[in-house]
């Protein structure tokens, strides 16, 4: 069992990617994807990949990872459980009061979104712990009861408990959960002390009603899955993405599902993060373009940002994932003329079914995507995509293009580099949301582009930014799916205990040091689970601080070791230097908070390692395949050279304008920009204009 496999499912494509252990061969596959049952494509994949290798069985698959957006889509479309809840009595309405602020400040008429358990399923129970974890009033298990047949009754599929301060004192969850395992058999249970042991109620309840909304859909859909591989003969264990960019077995992804709402992108991130640190790259920001979107992420010194939550679709879920910010922007977004006159591309989506015009199944009034802009252009190949063997037609392109450019007054040509030009825009406002919003400036960095369309408008949108460097990795149309073989195992695990580290360190750092320890026991006991040999087993602390009175915290990275009053200290001349960074100024003179503490158990697994290469020298005459018309701004239509990506060698030098194709994706280099192959095969250009 030599074959290593990643696959990871798009909006318009799913890639598999498979890494021969033996040879140390990279193969790629872009097969459709199946939105109504993204299962099928998957398969396929795997048959068809296993077939281009030479006819490999899967029995010789000893490694299988998936990245999906099946919980995220179930989220987005509202196709999840009927979902119940019980909470304590008195809290019934806070999913829906929240935290008392309009979603947008200055908008009086937007509304919060509907809850995805409405209130006549959210029952309440007799029972109360206090917030220094002492019971105030014992739980009233009568209640649960009666609560757990009324929910029945409703037919709910799963039940989300969440009680006042159970993320220190757990019991009564616990015991709820034994009541309704015996009184609802069968549902999908979701614990927040389970889910997410952390205080702030309104984020932890919201974390953990879409924990149970999602719970069913992603149980289903990845026991379907395990059950289709194992027929085809898979004996390896399947994993699956979390958003923190680590994988685990199906099995125990579908206890906690909100844990994959990043699944997809993350692993890209991951990737490219091992990728370019290799290439001498440690800072760069990721740009995936996919067919519906595209994801941004910041890495630094190696490391993707992490972040313990995000707000999806005006819900707050909490769980630790790396800092990836999405925008509809995406090959297949669609181009439309609002109200006004102007020109808009995004969010709505063409999909992969009808898709974009060019690929001739929309209908003759449809609206235009990117990417039939890039194919009008000749950006993209007119005739054919992924190698020949997706032929694509270039008049629908144009015709679809063309009833936009009637509507605004201009020619075919002009609207299609103005449907990139508005694309570009928003990718570039979303990379400046996570560097200068968080203070990084996006012009110390290189972008890294990858997925379908990425590297075909890298070029412009670093230009946009003031960005010096872009590179290109070796798969970039199938980067996602090459991270889930770069990536390890991972678990998070977190406790929140607000105390002071200032007023006696010695014995606040004693006492850090418990909570850690009992958070270690809880890793020790997932690594044995999970098999990971001793050797392999890492763990990494975080503490989050914040000045007192304080609303908001920041992480801190906490050494390993014993922690005493000197390790606090250290802790604490980091917390301030991040404060300065992210704020200008520190307070000395203010007393500092512990808030949350976390560790994240690391399991070492084999990764796939693309091999380097001797230099060939300048010359790129050989991967030159033939010349076409491009039409650049302000020129027209201008012969540029085409180059094959599998032909080029390191040390080869194009200059723009220029094409690179390969299977997966199409680089564009625009005039003055330079290509330059590095020994890892990465494409390296420096930005012109």
């Amino acid at each position: 069992m030599t074959l290593r496999i990643g696959v990871d499912t798009g909006g318009t494509f799913t890639d598999v990617v498979a890494f021969d252990e033996e040879t140390g061969a990279l193969h790629v596959r872009k097969v459709s994807s199946t939105p109504q049952d993204p299962g099928l494509a998957i398969v396929e994949g795997l048959d068809q990949i296993l077939e281009q290798i030479g006819g490999r069985s899967p029995a010789d698959v000893g490694y299988f990872a998936h990245g999906t957006t099946v919980g995220t889509n179930a989220l987005l479309t509202h196709r999840g459980a009927r979902t119940g809840v019980v909470t304590t009595r008195g809290f019934r309405d806070l999913l829906e009061l929240g935290r008392g602020r309009r979603p947008r400040l200055y908008d009086l008429q937007a509304d919060k979104p509907a809850p995805f358990a409405p209130r006549d399923l959210r029952l309440e129970v007799t029972e109360r712990v206090r917030h220094d974890g002492s019971i105030e009033t014992p739980l009233d298990e009568d209640e649960v009861r009666a609560a757990a047949r009324t929910l029945r009754e409703a037919g709910v599929e799963s039940v989300a408990v969440c009680l006042l301060y159970s993320f220190l004192r757990p019991e009564h969850e616990q015991r709820i959960g034994e009541i309704l395992r015996e009184e609802l058999p069968g549902a999908h249970l979701s614990l927040s002390s389970r889910v997410l042991p952390e205080f702030r109620e309104y984020e932890r309840l919201s974390t953990v009603v879409t924990n149970a909304y999602v719970g069913p859909v992603v149980a289903e859909y990845l026991a379907k899955l395990r059950q289709r591989l194992a027929e085809r003969g898979l004996a390896a264990v399947p994993h699956v993405t979390q958003s923190n960019g680590g994988i685990i077995p199906f099995e125990a992804a579908e206890e906690l599902p909100v844990r994959m709402v990043l699944s997809g992108p993350s692993t890209g991130v991951v990737g490219a993060a091992g990728l370019c640190a290799a290439a001498g790259h440690p800072d760069l920001i990721t740009f995936d373009m996919g067919g519906t979107s595209s994801d941004v992420s910041l890495v630094r010194n190696g490391v993707p940002k992490v972040t313990t939550g995000m707000e999806l679709d005006g819900r707050p879920v909490r769980t630790p994932m790396l800092d990836i910010h999405t925008v509809g922007a995406g090959g297949g977004s669609l181009a439309r003329v609002d109200a006004g006159g102007h020109l808009k591309v995004g969010p709505a989506s063409a999909g992969a079914d009808p898709g974009p015009a060019c690929y001739g199944k929309a209908s003759d009034t449809a609206e235009p995507t990117v990417t039939d802009a890039d194919i009008v252009l000749h950006t993209l190949n007119p005739v054919h995509l992924l190698d020949g063997r997706m032929p694509v037609d270039e008049q629908a392109a144009r015709a679809a293009v063309g009833r936009i450019a009637e509507r605004i007054g201009l020619g075919v040509e002009e609207t299609a580099h103005g449907i990139l030009r508005v694309v570009t825009a928003n990718m570039a406002r979303a990379i400046r949301v996570i560097s200068v919003q968080r203070g990084y400036d996006p012009r110390d960095y290189t972008l890294v582009p990858f997925g379908g369309a990425g590297p075909l408008h890298a070029s412009q949108l670093a230009r946009e930014l003031g960005m010096r460097t872009v590179l290109v990795p070796p798969t970039p149309g199938a980067q996602s799916a090459l991270g889930l073989l770069m990536t390890d195992v991972r678990a998070d695990f977190s406790r929140t205990r607000i105390q002071r580290l200032t007023d006696d360190p010695e014995r606040t750092a004693g006492q850090l040091g418990a909570l850690w320890a009992e958070l270690e026991d809880e890793a020790a006991a997932w690594f044995d689970a999970e098999r990971i040999p001793e050797a392999d087993r890492g763990l990494e602390r975080t503490a989050e601080l914040r000045y007192a009175g304080q609303n908001h915290e920041i992480p801190v990275p906490v050494p390993a070791g014993p922690l005493d009053a000197a390790a606090l200290a250290g802790v604490l001349e980091t917390f301030a230097a991040e404060h300065r960074r992210l704020y200008g100024y520190d307070a000395p003179d203010e007393p500092v908070e512990a808030v949350t503490v976390r560790l994240q158990a690391v399991g070492a697994v084999p990764q796939a390692k693309l091999p380097r290469e001797e230099p060939a020298g300048e010359d790129a005459s050989a991967s030159l395949t033939g010349h076409r018309e491009m039409h650049l701004q302000g020129e027209g239509f201008v012969s540029v050279p085409v180059h094959r990506r599998a032909d080029l060698r390191p040390g080869n030098r194009v200059t723009g304008p220029a094409v690179v194709e390969q299977m997966d994706t199409t680089t564009v280099l625009l005039p003055g920009d330079v290509l330059t192959v590095d020994d890892h095969s990465n494409l390296v250009i420096a930005v012109g204009g």
